[in-house]
């Protein structure tokens, strides 16, 4: 332009069609990019740290087992999240959300991504990216999967583990999520669950449950009427891997916002982070505690599940309650935990980490929590608990019960004493070290 205004006159050039002004004048403007832009930002961010809670629960539960299951649980844990990623991407979004089909489900197909250089006109700039959305949702179902994980450690055979991962990430999970998140039966009721204390935490939880019992506990665990303790074999691994999911939840309650187009968006978010906070703070300070009353020394396993227990309880409704508000309800899953962990072994139920106390005890108290601060009715979050509980519950006890009856899911004993690292990896995690 600025060399045809040296060679035109005034006139004829303001006669001239100026084709990417015309364009230019079409395009979106920021305001109405900005949110897309943000929103699709939000999501990656979050959906990284989310992500590294895969590393948080592999550090876990790498620490709470025997050194000769370590090998054998870091694989469940790399081999389930890449399970997660393909089945989610062949069937598990879509069915998840399946646009606006609201019955029980409806079978979704491969998730499709935006085209590459999408052009804002063809984008849809009311939410986000096709691409940052699947990857924020998926890994929120790997997350599922490793509650499983930690709960059936130390007897269970990976192959027909790794079946159930299939069918819990691909079908079970994004069958129930369509029902909250996917905007079906539970959401037009009313039922209210911000970032999944019971669409994820309960239905790992559930999941994690039937197959415990399913199994049966580890050798030696319930001799003689007593409950032998088996301790883990790292507990710094443990504490680091409970540090990295603290981290972690920052995305998990965060991205839940879904928008970051707004100021009062963002705003909202600095809040859920500072009252995510607060929750975990509380279950660990609460451990802390109770620990010391109850068995006059302080018990590092029952704080990092406290902090854990406190993270749980505040999904559901990290945005609404006040600063003390999470600072109570994390306090309660703090609790939870150090009463539930007991209670379970005198039912001679064995969780090898403490996921069902944490994710299922916990997500259902959160998730009954969002009453007191946000607007949903009890009975109605009652209704979501029970539903979740019924059709994951009965739903996983059929699979593994499938499972047990085809191609068995538990070790013989002798591979359970040698330890799964050799039985079922051929190698160990600490090859110079004796069993333990």
């Amino acid at each position: 332009m600025k060399l045809l205004k040296t060679l035109l006159p005034a006139a004829a050039l303001a006669a001239l069609p100026v084709m990417g002004m015309a364009q230019e004048a079409a395009a979106p403007t920021m305001d109405e990019v900005g949110p897309y832009i943000f929103t699709t930002l939000l999501f990656l961010m979050a959906g990284f740290l989310v992500f590294f809670m895969a590393a948080g629960f592999a550090m876990l539960e790498a620490g709470l087992v025997r050194s000769k299951n370590v090998a054998m649980q870091l694989t469940k844990n790399i081999a389930l999240f890449s399970i997660a990623a393909i089945m989610y991407w062949l069937v598990g979004f879509n069915t998840m959300y399946p646009g606006d089909f609201n019955g029980f489900f409806a079978i979704g197909g491969q998730t499709v991504l935006d085209p590459v250089g999408v052009a804002a006109a063809d984008a849809a700039l009311d939410y986000a990216s096709v691409g940052s959305d699947f990857f924020f949702q998926l890994v929120f179902v790997a997350a599922t999967a490793s509650i499983v994980s930690g709960a059936v450690a130390e007897r269970i055979k990976l192959w027909p583990f790794l079946a159930f991962v299939v069918v819990l990430t691909g079908l079970m999970y994004p069958i129930s999520g369509s029902w909250q998140w996917g905007g079906g039966w539970l959401s037009e009721m009313g039922f209210s669950d911000f970032a999944g204390s019971t669409v994820v935490h309960s239905v790992g939880g559930w999941a994690a449950l039937a197959g415990v019992i399913v199994l049966g506990p580890r050798l030696g665990k319930y001799k003689d009427g007593r409950v032998n303790p088996i301790p883990g074999s790292n507990l710094a691994l443990a504490t680091l891997g409970t540090f990295i999911l603290w981290l972690g939840w920052f995305g998990f309650n965060g991205g839940s916002q879904l928008a970051m187009g707004t100021v009062g968006d963002v705003s909202d978010v600095s809040r859920i982070f500072a009252n995510t906070n607060m929750a975990a703070a509380a279950g660990a300070v609460t451990a802390l505690i109770l620990t010391q009353l109850l068995y006059k020394k302080v018990d590092l396993t029952m704080v990092l599940n406290g902090a854990l227990a406190g993270l749980v309880s505040i999904t559901a409704e990290p945005l609404a309650p006040t600063l003390f508000g999470a600072l109570w309800i994390g306090a309660v899953g703090g609790v939870i935990v150090v009463f539930a962990v007991p209670f379970l072994d005198k039912l001679k139920i064995d969780d090898v980490v403490g996921a069902i106390p944490v994710h299922l005890f916990a997500g259902i108290w959160g998730t009954i929590a969002v009453i007191f601060y946000g607007e949903a009715q009890l009975m109605t979050q009652l209704t979501g608990i029970v539903a979740y509980g019924v059709f994951t519950f009965v739903a996983s006890l059929i699979i593994w019960f499938i499972l047990k009856a085809t191609v068995g899911i538990r070790v013989s004993e002798e591979e359970e004493i040698n330890g799964l690292d050799m039985a079922e990896l051929g190698m160990e995690a600490y090859p110079e070290f004796s069993k333990g």
